[in-house]
């Protein structure tokens, strides 16, 4: 990068470019990563848990994640994706995604945990109260 404010901004033609083998590393992570998102959404899907209120910050992350890497691989696909910024912005929005997504993996492994052990326990006992126990 160019820090120097003594020194002109560089042309067009002289930024610096992503070599083609190291771009298409990337756009192979990006399409498997992307791929795992949405097989969880699948089968998240398809959970024989019923859905509740409780799944809507699971919901949101999932989504929201999702969308990120699409429009990531999106940007990988460009031609301008070979030049250093272009490249540099859509790796770092799928990083973004992938950690929404990620976080919304773990809401939902947590919702379940609740869902499933609200059962068993009292819902006094895991903090609330009881009229909600039936939320979970």
């Amino acid at each position: 990068m160019n820090f120097h404010r003594s020194e002109p901004p560089l042309e067009p033609d002289e930024q610096p470019k992503v070599e083609m083998l190291f771009r298409n590393g990337t756009l192979t992570a990006v399409c498997i990563l992307l791929s795992f998102s949405l097989t969880f959404v699948t089968q998240w899907a398809h959970n024989p848990v019923p859905w509740g209120l409780a799944d809507l910050p699971t919901l949101v992350l999932l989504s929201l994640g999702i969308v990120m890497q699409v429009i990531s691989l999106k940007n990988l696909l460009k031609h301008d994706s070979l030049e250093r910024g272009p490249f540099d912005a859509a790796t770092r929005l799928f990083v973004r995604g992938v950690v929404a997504t990620s976080l919304g993996v773990i809401s939902a492994i947590v919702v379940d945990f609740f869902i499933l052990i609200a059962p068993f326990t009292p819902a006094s006992t895991i903090g609330l109260p009881p009229e909600t126990s039936t939320i979970f």
